[in-house]
């Protein structure tokens, strides 16, 4: 049957619209069952049950937790796109819908990411759409974008089950990307300025620091003068840190903060083992790097200045992203279709302060990181919530599809003239060698035995 490209994006459109309550109430279950990245288990196996249920076969088992869909194949070969959805929550203590016994909980919208992915999957076959598509598409589920629980996971690359700390990261790393050319995923965000659907901008590189400082215990009040305060090197070295602020530039974009994990465990004991867990974040890896060398030195002086060991991990974290103009502009003019063009804005190349893996696989391959309206709160806050599940959910997922239509339709082959034209920074190889670069584990002593 002779169809138009036009006629064929109403169609998928239809069809999406059709499953809207399954599309919603499946993003609605994974915000009930929190979990955080590489624990997702559960998350997974609803990926896997919605999938069972569509008859689309699957591999799992992708950085732990992955769950990547055989690839929907179009009508003759071409490119292959990934619509992507991010299996992970946060962990947000006093969050009413946090776990009870883990604190993990949606807080950034990673479940309408899921939702949106199935979406724009479900418009696609239910319409038929790939019959008239020179090239595939694959909906990857994937792991842990939010860098945290730090030691979790340097346990796991210590004990080889992981080689890099974040989701995409080690996906591209064993391969999983491999058989992909671009890639596409949806957030859903509380800013205004984002209106109905959004696309452009970029993100922070940065570094992630976990840092044990190791004193020697001793009775706090009897012999305070026996110990080594580890405590006090992490309040000296925290207050370096945070007084190295007035060498930042602005333009560089520059953010350090963290956490501290472990401070003692008795107020009658000197502290012996103090953890933390820190994030150097910058526009540009030249930038972080440089700022790294200035944490490190203040690291180093609470330590020197108590007289007690540190330990310090750097682990690669993610690089800026760079979004295609090209497929930029192509979904502009679906989401126009979807909700006019006055609720649609494109952000300038300007960085945001947040970070994201998606920048990682930016750097290998042409990506768009669109975002949805239908948040409300603050991101990664205790009042984040899915506000309108239809503009989280559903619109992207029209909006992916219909530009899957216009990069892979059958006349035009935009997307591999899109790849074509595109040069990477970074071939995987200098991506992993660039990331195997950044990661240190050295060992101060200034503690007398």
């Amino acid at each position: 049957m002779n169809i138009s490209k036009e006629e064929l994006k109403s169609k998928v459109v239809a069809e999406i619209e059709k499953s809207k309550e399954k599309i919603i109430n499946f993003s609605k279950d994974i915000a009930k069952n929190a979990e955080t990245g590489y624990r997702e288990v559960k998350t997974s196996n609803k990926i896997k049950e919605i999938f069972d249920s569509i008859n689309l076969k699957y591999t799992d088992g992708h950085a732990i937790t992955g769950v990547k869909s055989e690839p929907i194949i179009g009508k003759s070969e071409g490119p292959t796109i990934a619509v992507i959805g991010e299996l992970d929550g946060l962990i947000v203590k006093d969050h009413p819908l946090a776990d009870p016994k883990t604190n993990a909980v949606h807080a950034c919208g990673h479940n309408c990411q899921l939702g949106s992915m199935l979406g724009a999957g479900l418009g696609l076959l239910n319409s038929k759409a790939n019959e008239y598509l020179n090239g595939n598409v694959v909906l990857f589920a994937v792991p842990a974008e939010e860098t945290i629980e730090n030691e979790f996971r340097i346990n796991l690359i210590d004990d080889g089950k992981l080689g890099f700390m974040s989701g995409k990261q080690e996906l591209i790393r064993i391969g999983s990307f491999d058989d992909i050319d671009s890639a596409m995923l949806s957030h859903a965000t509380t800013n205004a300025t984002d209106k109905d659907l959004s696309i452009g901008g970029t993100s922070l590189g940065h570094v992630v620091k976990y840092v044990e400082f190791h004193g020697r215990a001793s009775h706090a009040a009897g012999a305070p003068y026996a110990g080594v305060n580890a405590l006090k090197a992490a309040n000296i070295a925290m207050m370096a840190m945070d007084l190295q602020r007035e060498s930042f530039k602005d333009e560089d974009k520059v953010r350090v903060h963290g956490i501290l994990t472990e401070g003692g465990t008795a107020t009658n004991s000197i502290p012996s083992i103090v953890k933390l867990e820190w994030r150097i974040r910058g526009r540009t890896i030249d930038i972080v790097n440089e700022v790294n060398k200035k944490i490190d030195r203040s690291l180093k002086a609470g330590a020197m200045a108590m007289g007690a060991n540190v330990r310090i991990r750097s682990i690669a974290g993610n690089l800026p992203m760079l979004q295609n103009k090209d497929i930029n502009n192509i979904y502009f003019a679906n989401a126009a279709n979807i909700v006019g063009d006055k609720n649609v804005v494109i952000h300038p190349d300007d960085t945001s302060g947040g970070s994201t893996d998606m920048g990682d696989l930016s750097q290998i391959m042409p990506v768009i990181h669109p975002r949805s309206g239908g948040a409300i709160g603050a991101g990664h806050g205790n009042d984040y919530f899915i506000d309108d599940y239809y503009k989280s959910v559903i619109n992207p997922a029209k909006a992916m599809a219909t530009t899957i239509i216009d990069l892979l339709w059958h006349e035009e082959n935009k997307l591999k003239e899109i790849i074509s034209e595109h040069v990477p920074v970074y071939t995987k190889k200098e991506y992993i060698d660039l990331q195997k670069s950044r990661m240190g584990n050295e060992f101060h002593e200034y503690m007398k035995s």
